[in-house]
């Protein structure tokens, strides 16, 4: 099975360390591979300790169900088709935005997840890192 490798990882999170500063928030940045294991994180100095964990999070819940955190979210509301799945899987499950998964083809090959702002600004650091593999 094809992964992203720890250069690509790298160059995700320098990307998204450069738009991270651009904006002003500093942010927790976590890459996995395709089977879930943390490849790569990076913690910006003052991003908030809570965030070492949801961005790693953010990747996990990316990787395992092929989905952008926000649409996970989407899908999670009462009467939506994965209502409850947030708690699934001890809890690492997360519903808003900041994780993406890393594509090739059909393939889900790994993961970003991105934490430390709103779920806008997350989601835009993280676009920024995925944009670093085109």
């Amino acid at each position: 099975m094809e992964t992203i490798t720890l250069d690509e990882a790298k160059e995700m999170i320098r990307a998204a360390e450069e738009r991270s500063d651009e904006i002003g928030v500093p942010m927790c940045i976590a890459v996995v591979d395709g089977g879930a294991n943390l490849l790569g994180f990076h913690r910006i100095d003052d991003a908030l300790l809570a965030s070492i964990s949801i961005a790693q999070n953010k990747a996990y819940s990316a990787v395992t169900l092929k989905m952008p955190t926000d649409e996970i979210g989407d899908a999670a509301q009462p009467g939506e088709a994965l209502f409850g799945i947030g708690n699934t899987n001890d809890g690492r499950i997360v519903t808003f935005g900041g994780g993406f998964p890393i594509e090739s083809g059909e393939s889900v090959i790994g993961a970003i997840g991105v934490s430390g702002g709103s779920p806008d600004e997350d989601m835009t650091v993280a676009q920024a890192g995925l944009d670093a593999l085109e």
